[in-house]
């Protein structure tokens, strides 16, 4: 099972109850795929930054679960047969693994600390030498 997660809008012209409703039986359609749900934002209504489909604001909901591949075609399918769905988004969530990412830090760190050469030290006799030699002293 993958993780996913759905954020969609919903038709401001529906009652709180008709959005719980809707968001309810969102969550039953993941659970007809055999996917169990994670985590489930309330709805909060929002304005949009432009509107879609003649709608100047809307209801955003957001929502993580885990799913097959296989189920997640008839998922979408019937998330597209919502007519109250003004839009939404369906991601992949990868899981965020920091050891690996400090792991591959180090190695990277360490490559470009041997392809660098060492700075050389430079004693303060042989400045004060070159210095005489481009002012001509």
């Amino acid at each position: 099972m993958k993780n996913y997660e759905l954020s969609y809008l919903i038709n401001p012209e529906l009652s709180e109850e008709e959005v719980k409703n809707l968001s309810q039986k969102i969550t039953g359609y993941i659970q007809e795929e055999k996917g169990t749900v994670e985590t489930l934002e309330n709805p909060v209504r929002k304005r949009l930054g432009y509107p879609i489909k003649s709608k100047g604001t809307a209801y955003f909901i957001s929502l993580s679960f885990y799913l097959k591949v296989e189920n997640l075609a008839s998922f979408q399918e019937k998330i597209k047969k919502e007519p109250e769905i003004l839009r939404y988004i369906l991601v992949n969530k990868k899981k965020f693994k920091p050891e690996a990412i400090r792991r591959q830090m180090r190695t990277k760190n360490r490559e470009g600390s041997e392809t660098e050469k060492p700075k050389e030290k430079v004693e303060l006799k042989e400045i004060e030498k070159k210095l005489e030699e481009i002012l001509g002293e």
